[in-house]
């Protein structure tokens, strides 16, 4: 992991996290006040950013590949709660204000370079400029209502439509998740999506 300002493409990166909808209004002397807190680090496929019942917390940056939130249960089973590529973000915002364990993992689902930096620092730097704030916490608002309206879809609409709603929702991401990721996200098996897929794609 190596701090922003000593990365070797760090012009690059300070381009990509321009393209953050939180970060993209930022004035110049709040952009040197907050570099010197970040740092870049890079995840192969399947590693984990934060686990599960950590108490530290962390606010990520996706500046290449996708990010996935995962809550399981104590026998194993898995659910996918969101995925997030580039220009998004993930965090631990709601339960480090909650004084609470982190209630899922953040899992890398291909290939990831993300910008980093702790909770505390975070909250300390948008506590001196409000409208950051604003603008985080209203994306963290519409996170926490992607994931609810998602869980509801669940069990409210059929197989063909939890297809149908993502395709439309996150045509962004749609071609670029894994089947079986894509999958255990819409509560499918992998061959009942492919035959979902074949379907939609002959309408």
């Amino acid at each position: 992991m190596a701090t922003l300002a000593t990365h070797p493409q760090r012009n690059t990166i300070r381009l990509q996290l321009r393209q953050n909808p939180v970060l993209q209004d930022m004035s110049a002397p709040q952009w040197d006040e907050l570099e010197p807190l970040l740092a870049v680090a890079e995840y192969r496929k399947g590693d984990l950013l934060v686990r599960q019942g950590d108490t530290e917390m962390e606010q990520f940056f996706i500046l290449d590949g996708m990010l996935k939130r995962v809550v399981s249960n104590a026998e194993g089973r898995e659910m996918i709660l969101r995925f997030a590529g580039e220009a998004d973000m993930d965090t631990s915002y709601a339960a480090w204000r909650l004084g609470t364990p982190m209630p899922y993992s953040i899992v890398a689902v291909t290939k990831v370079r993300a910008v980093e930096l702790g909770l505390p620092q975070w909250v300390e730097f948008m506590e001196r400029h409000p409208a950051v704030m604003s603008r985080f916490e209203h994306d963290v608002m519409k996170l926490m209502s992607e994931v609810m309206a998602h869980t509801i879809t669940l069990h409210l609409l059929d197989a063909p439509g939890r297809l149908s709603r993502f395709q439309r929702k996150h045509a962004e991401l749609a071609g670029r998740i894994p089947k079986k990721e894509l999958a255990a996200y819409l509560n499918l098996t992998p061959e009942t999506l492919s035959r979902l897929k074949q379907k939609l794609a002959r309408r």
